[in-house]
């Protein structure tokens, strides 16, 4: 028998003719993921993809699919010949390992498929005879058909059989890299990484900018927001980084504009600037992590007051989200201890008590008469710091990192 990793591609299984560019963007993205294993190789099949482990370790590596997007399950599997007897044995013994290892196990199903239906025994005749088998050898087991502590899997293959146990279920999505790019507005807060994560779920292969504004926002809170950023790459590999000096803007912004349109022309200004960089960097698209009404720029009028600088796509993925909801998603990707550190980012600079809610635009176009607009575009985009982070890259500030500084 040889051990492999079997993996199921979920919706990658409904695409037609780029079905195969989406298996081998998923490859790439496994073998990323594992590149300090150099001797796992994988094998792309139509239905399957299989990773030999060659000596890796099973855990690390099945730990690390679980953040790879485009891989609906996944399971240690048993490739053994075509042997009706064989398999019978084998899966006794096999089963037996399992029950060693959770003797908690009381019931147990087999389920069989076929992709050679000309085999000599149906998937009803195995599951009976391999059911009987293990029924007659462990007789403390229970045979459970509806959510048994245990399911046998057997897969008919033309040139072998494939045995397996309970699947581990993957993050799912489209592998990272098979929709086209777009920037992510990372401010450093909850919202940002996740509405990034969710993205990058899509397919979605990010940029990450951020505004600095010192000396108002501290070198604590860039650093943060890198960290936020290397938090993202564990799902789909490295990302640029684009640091943004906004101290001019700000000011500018401050001393011409009514403190009740403060937020929503910062806002507008930001919105130019992701533009010119999202053509740099060949998006097609911005991603923020506003949700609606939860703070005041996140009115509808609001948000359409803001998009009204652009005619690039938007996209929001935590929009009609509950803030528990987005605090879940968070610390299941492990940001949530981070976004909470108390390091100001831009949005809070210059916050005004009551920010309006529901701008006009006649007053926007107004009070944006008073600042030179293309050229603070142009020279925040020309003053851009760019770095590209890495999983474990050395400049990776953890949590406890930040506690002196509090």
């Amino acid at each position: 028998m040889k051990e492999k990793i079997m993996i199921r591609y979920g919706e990658l299984s409904t695409k037609g003719k780029n079905k195969k560019d989406f298996i081998n963007t998923l490859g790439r993205n496994i073998k990323q993921q594992l590149e300090d294993y150099p001797q796992v190789t994988i094998q792309r099949e139509y239905d399957f993809m299989f990773i030999n482990l060659n000596g890796a370790p099973l855990e690390e590596v099945e730990m690390r699919l679980g953040n790879v997007f485009g891989i609906q399950s996944y399971s240690l599997a048993y490739e053994m010949p075509r042997d009706y007897s064989a398999l019978m044995t084998n899966a006794t013994k096999l089963v037996e390992k399992e029950l060693e290892k959770n003797p908690s196990i009381k019931s147990f199903k087999v389920a069989t498929s076929r992709s050679d239906h000309d085999y000599d025994y149906d998937t009803n005749t195995i599951n009976r005879d391999l059911g009987g088998q293990l029924a007659e050898s462990f007789p403390n087991l229970q045979v459970k058909m509806k959510q048994p502590d245990l399911t046998v899997r057997v897969k008919v293959r033309k040139q072998d059989f494939l045995l397996s146990f309970d699947w581990i279920q993957g993050i799912g999505g489209l592998p990272v890299g098979t929709s086209q790019n777009a920037v992510l507005m990372l401010s450093g807060g909850i919202d940002s990484p996740v509405a990034g994560y969710l993205a990058m779920k899509r397919g979605i292969r990010l940029t990450a900018i951020h505004f600095a504004s010192p000396p108002y926002t501290s070198p604590q809170a860039l650093e943060k927001a890198k960290a936020l950023t290397e938090k993202l790459t564990y799902f789909g590999g490295w990302i640029n980084f684009v640091e943004i000096p906004f101290t001019e803007t700000q000011e500018a912004i401050k001393e011409h504009v009514p403190a009740a349109y403060l937020m929503t022309i910062t806002r507008r200004m930001m919105m130019r600037i992701a533009d010119q960089l999202r053509q740099q960097y060949n998006g097609l698209a911005i991603v923020n992590g506003e949700s609606i009404g939860q703070v005041a720029s996140q009115t509808l009028e609001s948000m359409y007051a803001i998009n009204a600088v652009t005619s690039t796509p938007i996209i929001r993925p935590l929009v009609t989200m509950d803030k528990l909801d987005i605090i879940a998603i968070a610390e299941s990707i492990n940001t949530f201890d981070l976004s909470i550190q108390p390091f100001e980012d831009c949005c809070t600079v210059f916050a005004p008590p009551s920010p309006k809610t529901k701008p006009r635009l006649d007053d926007i176009a107004y009070y944006e008469e008073r600042l030179d607009i293309n050229g603070l575009v142009d020279r925040a985009v020309a003053n851009i710091k760019v770095e590209k982070i890495y999983p474990n890259s050395k400049n990776k500030v953890q949590t406890e990192d930040f506690a002196d500084l509090l």
